[in-house]
């Protein structure tokens, strides 16, 4: 029904930056929000930047300041724009996006994941 395509992934440097794209298809009425989760080995996926409808945004403590969570309405494509990466930062980025249906339901949907290493 939707997809997700996850690309921008790849190995940096300490504060060397990335930029990971999202771009959904599908049968999509609305978009509610698009966020970016992460999980490292061993620990539990967590948020990482979200943006709303009205564009509002959350970041992680973790990330703020260095991180900026960004979308693109026209071609419903989230993006997530890394600076000063560190390798805590190391992990798989998952894209996830809310939908509204036709008839008021929201849908949750995960990209396939892109793996980020911050080498120290």
């Amino acid at each position: 029904q939707v997809q997700l395509v996850e690309s921008g992934g790849g190995l940096v440097q300490a504060g060397g930056s990335l930029r990971l794209s999202c771009a959904a298809s599908g049968s999509i009425f609305s978009i509610n929000a698009m966020g970016w989760y992460r999980q490292a080995p061993g620990k539990q996926r967590e948020l990482v930047a979200l943006i709303a409808s009205s564009d509002s945004t959350n970041y992680a403590d973790s990330v703020k300041g260095r991180f900026t969570i960004s979308r693109d309405n026209a071609k419903n494509t989230v993006y997530l724009q890394m600076n000063s990466l560190i390798p805590e930062d190391t992990a798989v980025y998952y894209c996830n996006v809310v939908t509204w249906s036709r008839t008021g339901r929201p849908y949750e949907y995960w990209g396939q994941g892109t793996q980020v290493t911050v080498s120290s």
